[in-house]
C-alpha cells in the first residue's frame, strides 16, 4: 500500500473532470464520489506514467497495451488490510485487463494506492453478495449486486519508476 499527499493541482484537475462528467450508470453515490474517482485515476496516472484511456471499459493504459480500471472508494481513516475492494455487479462488462483500487480522504487530503489484481484474478477471489446481503467481514449492507475482496489479497503495484514530481509519497509517521 502507498501511501500519497495529493497536490493542489492533482485536487484541482479531479474536481475539473468530475464535474464534466455527472453521475454514471449504477452509481451508488450518483456522482458524489467522482471527485475522488477522477483523483484516484489522476494519482496513479502521475505516478506510473500510464496514459489515459478514459472509455467506458477502462481508465488508463500502459505503454504495452495493458487496460486498467481504477477502483476508488471515499474513507475517513487509513485503510487496513481485511478492508474491502468492492466492483458492483454491472462491472462484469467491463473490458480491462487490470484492476487497481485506490482509497481517497473524503477531504482530498490523503490517498492510498492499495494494489493491482487482473481482472480474471479479481473474479475467481472475490465474493458475490447480493444488494440487501449483509458483509460477515464488516458487517455492512451492501447497496448493489457486489464482488468484494479484501485489500490484503490484492497485488503489490510494481514499476521501475521515478515518481514524477507532481506526487509527494507520505513518509511513515
Amino acid at each position: 500500500m502507498i501511501e500519497v499527499i495529493p497536490t493542489d493541482s492533482q485536487k484541482k484537475e479531479a474536481r475539473f473532470k468530475a464535474s464534466r462528467l455527472g453521475s454514471l450508470q449504477g452509481s451508488i453515490q450518483r456522482g458524489a464520489g467522482n471527485t475522488a474517482g477522477m483523483l484516484g485515476e489522476i494519482l496513479i496516472r502521475d505516478m506510473f506514467g500510464y496514459l489515459e484511456g478514459n472509455t467506458k471499459d477502462y481508465d488508463l493504459y500502459t505503454n504495452n497495451g495493458i487496460r486498467i480500471d481504477v477502483k476508488t472508494k471515499l474513507c475517513t481513516s487509513e485503510p487496513r488490510d481485511f478492508y474491502e475492494c468492492s466492483i458492483i455487479s454491472h462491472g462484469l462488462h467491463q473490458n480491462c485487463d487490470r484492476y487497481i483500487f485506490v482509497r481517497v480522504m473524503k477531504n482530498l487530503t490523503k490517498a492510498w494506492l492499495l494494489g493491482q489484481i487482473t481482472k480474471e484474478e479479481y473474479f475467481a477471489r472475490a465474493v458475490r453478495l447480493k444488494k440487501g446481503d449483509r458483509d460477515e467481514s464488516n458487517n455492512y449492507t451492501v447497496k448493489a449486486d457486489c464482488y468484494n475482496l479484501p485489500i490484503s489479497e490484492l497485488w503489490k503495484i510494481e514499476q521501475d519508476y521515478s515518481p514524477s514530481p507532481s506526487i509527494s509519497i507520505a513518509t511513515p509517521t
